[in-house]
Parts: structure tokens; C-alpha cells; sequence
């Protein structure tokens, strides 16, 4: 799947099954990737869910955008970032790499009063287990562990995965580190289109789905570990069928963000949500993919 992630200068809506010019004022469109039909641009626009976010893009994977809402915006995603942390490790690593955590591994998420996988000193744990770590309870200990392995160092690892937002094409995404805390720079900043972008990018390896669209992990206690029970912090798993991840996040800055993936109609629809309220933003999505189910259904 590849969701066209560039914004044209024209918009077209498709409501009713009537293609018209946009209304003055309306939110510009984002062109059909090339696979669509006639790589036509199209935005559905009729009985759109109300979304109290302050950045919203949902769009699937025959180019239809759902919806849209200040996308082109740069904004800090806090814990967002950790999904292109996870996507640079992927092409670096090998899922068997075993990686020793350290004392700074484990201060850096405490000391900055970060969410954590409870990792300790000393422990060694496989790329595969760390991911998990990273993505489920979203530990800045494992993102830490992992970006100083495959840096080598912070500051190469967060040069690799600026380097990897320009080869993708995330022209309006910049990082500063490799967990989205506020310092420095509060985590460097990403759109909602770009950041719909990178989910549907990065969801199509099979590993990186795997983890994401996983309620739980465990890792049972071995010779080199403790013993791990990891859950997912996006709620949506729980809410609705067919969600395939991906992130929550948040700092003060950045407010409550959530970027989901989910199948509708034959389609993958994703989505994300920047700027919300806590539990608002997993009943937006809800609403947002049964609003998108209903547009798919309808042709």
C-alpha cells in the first residue's frame, strides 16, 4: 500500500458520487498515489465525524482522503517518533542481535520521567524482544539501548533517521532524537500527512506490523534477562476489529497523539491524530474508521 502523501494546489471532492470543485476555503486535497484509478485526486468530504484534535489526516490505501485537518502543519509527535526509530533498526539490525542494556539506558528514560520497558542493567535482549519494548509500552530505556547500538550513538542514529525522512520523502519531518521526549528541540517535529506517510511505509514489514498490532509480549526470564510482560498502549487494539497498530505518544507539547492502521472494506486505512485529548483520540479514531468503512462500502 502507498498513500499518496504530497499536497496539490487542487482539490476535488467526492461526495455523493459527484465530483466538484472544492468549496472556497476547503482544506487541500492529497493527490491518488499512481496505483489509483487514473491516479485521480479525490477527497471525501460528506457527513465527516467531528475531530477535536488540532491535526488530523486519515487516508487509505486507494489514494481516498477521508479526512484532513491542518495536515500539512509542523508540530511536535512526541512518541510518534519512536516508529521511525523502529524503522531504521529494522534496516539495520538483525532480529537476533542481542543488545546489552547499561546504566545510562535505564537513567535516560527515568531521569526524564519517560515511559519505560522496566529494563535493568546488565540485562541482554534481542532486537526482536526490544522492539516490542519500544513499541507496546513505548520505552524510552529500549529506545535509548537501541539507537546507541545502531548509531553507533545517539547523534548518528538520529543522523540515519533524518536521512532516512528525506529519502521517503517526509520533507516537513525532522528529528532530534529517537524517543520524541522534549529535549532537545522537543523531539523535532513531523505533519500529519507526513507521519500517515511513514505508518503505511513502515507497515509493510511484516515484523514491524507484527509488533505493532500486538496486545501483549512476554519474555520469559533466561540466563541473560529478567523475565518481561509488555502491554500495548494503544487502546484501539481493544475497541474496534481489523486495527493493525501503530503508536500513541505524548508530551506537553504535542499533546495526546495516536497513529492507527486498520482494514476497511478491503482497504488499509490509516489515520492519525495530533493534539488531542487522551481518551478522545482513541473514540475519534473509532468514529473516523467506521466513517471511512462507510465511504469504502459506498463506491
Amino acid at each position: 500500500m502507498r498513500i499518496g502523501g504530497f499536497i496539490g494546489s487542487a482539490a476535488l471532492v467526492l461526495a455523493l458520487g459527484v465530483v466538484s470543485p472544492a468549496p472556497a476555503g476547503a482544506l487541500p486535497a492529497v493527490p491518488a498515489p499512481a496505483s489509483a484509478p487514473h491516479g485521480a485526486v479525490r477527497t471525501v468530504s460528506a457527513g465527516v465525524p467531528a475531530v477535536g484534535a488540532k491535526e488530523a489526516y486519515l487516508a487509505d490505501s486507494t489514494g481516498t482522503i477521508h479526512f484532513s485537518k491542518r495536515e500539512t502543519r509542523r508540530v511536535p509527535v512526541a512518541s510518534l517518533v519512536k516508529v521511525m526509530t523502529a524503522h531504521v533498526v529494522l534496516r539495520e539490525a538483525q532480529l537476533t542481535d542481542t543488545v546489552a542494556i547499561t546504566a545510562a539506558d535505564v537513567r535516560h528514560a527515568t531521569s526524564n520521567g519517560a515511559t519505560t520497558a522496566a529494563l535493568k542493567k546488565g540485562e541482554r535482549l534481542t532486537v526482536q524482544d526490544l522492539l516490542y519494548g519500544l513499541m507496546l509500552p513505548s520505552g524510552a530505556d529500549a529506545a535509548n539501548a537501541l539507537a546507541r547500538t545502531y548509531g553507533p550513538g545517539m547523534t548518528a542514529f538520529v543522523a540515519k533517521m533524518n536521512a532516512e525522512a528525506k529519502r521517503l520523502g517526509l520533507a516537513d519531518t525532522r528529528y532530534t532524537n529517537a524517543d520524541g521526549l522534549p529535549t532537545p528541540a522537543k523531539g523535532g517535529y513531523s505533519t500529519a500527512v507526513d507521519q500517515v506517510k511513514l505508518a503505511d511505509i513502515a507497515l509493510d514489514d511484516a515484523t514491524f506490523r507484527a509488533v505493532v498490532g500486538a496486545e501483549t509480549h512476554k519474555v520469559a526470564k533466561s540466563a541473560l534477562h529478567r523475565a518481561h510482560t509488555w502491554r500495548n498502549t494503544n487502546k484501539l487494539l481493544q475497541r474496534t476489529d481489523g486495527v493493525l497498530g501503530v503508536k500513541t505518544g505524548f508530551t506537553n507539547d504535542a499533546g495526546f497523539c495516536l497513529l492507527f492502521a486498520a482494514e476497511r472494506g478491503g482497504r488499509e486505512v490509516v489515520g492519525v491524530l495530533l493534539g488531542d485529548q487522551n481518551a478522545r483520540r482513541f473514540s475519534t479514531a473509532e468514529r473516523l474508521l467506521d466513517y471511512a468503512g462507510e465511504q469504502i462500502a459506498g463506491g
